[in-house]
C-alpha cells in the first residue's frame, strides 16, 4: 500500500468524524454517557485525535507531541469548533508525517515497540486507520441513539 493511499484513508475517515459532530443537534449530547455507552463522542474523538499524534505524529513526523490519555477519556464540554479544529489540524499532521516517508519507509520496522514483537510501520499504520474506524462506528452509533433524547 502506497503512503498516498493510506494518507486517503486517514483523510476519509476522519472528515466523517467531523460530519458526525456536526450532525449532533444539541452540542451537549456529545459529552452524554447513558447506561452501557461508556465512552462520549467527544472523549471518543479526543482519543483518536491522541492516538494519531502520539503514533503517528510523535514517532514518524517527530512533532514532539506529549499525549495525556487519561485526559482523553476525562475532560468534557469542549466546544464543537474546537473538536473539529482538533480533527482538522490531525489531518494536516498526518498528511504532513506520512509525506516525509517513502513507500520503502514504511515497509521498515516501527520505531517502538507497540505489539508483541516488532512490526512494521505499515502494519501500524493499517492498524491504526482500523482503530480510527472502529471508532467512528461508535460516534455514529452515539449520535444516532443518544442525540435525539
Amino acid at each position: 500500500m502506497s503512503i498516498t493511499e493510506i494518507i486517503t484513508f486517514y483523510e476519509r475517515d476522519l472528515n466523517k468524524v467531523i460530519s458526525e459532530i456536526e450532525l449532533y443537534k444539541n452540542e451537549k449530547q456529545i459529552w452524554k454517557v447513558e447506561k452501557e455507552v461508556s465512552n462520549s463522542a467527544g472523549n471518543l474523538v479526543l482519543h483518536l485525535i491522541g492516538n494519531l499524534h502520539t503514533f503517528i505524529g510523535k514517532e514518524l513526523g517527530k512533532t514532539n507531541y506529549v499525549r495525556n490519555r487519561e485526559l482523553e477519556f476525562s475532560q468534557e464540554n469542549i466546544s464543537k469548533k474546537e473538536l473539529i479544529n482538533g480533527i482538522k489540524e490531525t489531518i494536516t499532521m498526518i498528511k504532513k508525517s506520512l509525506n516525509s516517508l517513502t513507500d520503502d519507509e514504511i515497509k521498515k520496522d516501527y520505531p517502538i515497540l507497540k505489539f508483541e514483537k516488532k512490526e512494521s510501520t505499515e502494519f501500524l499504520l493499517v492498524h491504526l486507520a482500523i482503530h480510527l474506524s472502529y471508532h467512528l462506528g461508535q460516534i455514529n452509533y452515539h449520535r444516532r441513539l443518544l442525540d435525539d433524547k
